[in-house]
């Protein structure tokens, strides 16, 4: 877990690590986080201007934002570090992970003010996931829920606010979809290959001196996979080597 152990700056600004539980929780927040339909038109548009393995980094920036804001509140944290690796190795070849399913042994409920938006949030990761593995060409409008439920359990919200607005200008700049949301088979059966999109990785969402090209991104992506443990991490597959 190594790759996951120093808190990003950005993160710290936010107070996300170590301030009181002080939000409320009940089940008109869960239904919101799980099903956002109306009233983020912008953001949905935003987010479908931007390429499949950038939605899968920024998911697993938004997870470490979770993580981060429940670490020393529950025991679910090694869990969804590992969800977290697992979402960037998937990046750099999707055949390389197995699918976020819940860990039977994972012993978290759907109630209280830290399982509660820890279990929606792995919920919407399993749904970003299984997008992701099928193709779908409606992925990014699973983030949704994901991003609302990060902001909402972030204390400093300002922080939380320009990094992702930042994040999603940046994105579109060098990770743009590669297709258009018009007139798109509203059945969901499409397949859209996203193997061929250029790799990110960690340090383009939060190291602020990261200059971002193709090969240094390659480089930082593989110095996190070559860091993994895959024995203790069920969401690897093992039967792959990471190069």
């Amino acid at each position: 877990m190594k790759n996951l152990n120093n808190v990003p700056e950005i993160i710290l600004k936010s107070k996300s690590v170590g301030h009181p539980i002080d939000f409320k929780w009940n089940n008109k927040k869960m239904d919101k986080f799980m099903d956002p339909l109306e009233g983020n038109e912008d953001l949905e548009c935003a987010l479908s201007n931007i390429g499949h393995k950038a939605c899968i980094g920024l998911t697993a920036s938004l997870l470490e934002w979770v993580s981060w804001r429940f670490t020393g509140y529950s025991t679910a944290a090694n869990d969804v570090q590992k969800r977290i690796e697992a979402l960037w190795c998937s990046i750099h070849n999707i055949d390389e992970t197995n699918p976020l399913v819940f860990d039977p042994n994972l012993d978290i409920s759907d109630s209280g003010s830290v399982n509660g938006p820890l279990w929606v949030a792995l919920m919407n990761v399993r749904m970003i996931d299984v997008k992701y593995r099928k193709g779908s060409y409606f992925l990014q409008s699973e983030l949704l829920g994901l991003i609302l439920l990060a902001r909402y359990i972030t204390p400093k919200k300002k922080f939380f606010d320009n990094w992702l607005g930042e994040m999603i200008l940046q994105l579109t700049l060098k990770f743009p979809c590669k297709y258009s949301q018009d007139n798109l088979d509203e059945s969901d059966e499409g397949v859209y290959d996203s193997s061929a999109e250029p790799l990110l990785s960690r340090e383009f969402f939060f190291d602020s001196k990261f200059k971002y090209t193709p090969a240094a991104s390659e480089e930082a992506l593989n110095n996190f996979i070559g860091n993994l443990n895959y024995k203790a991490n069920p969401f690897l597959n093992l039967t792959r080597k990471a190069s």
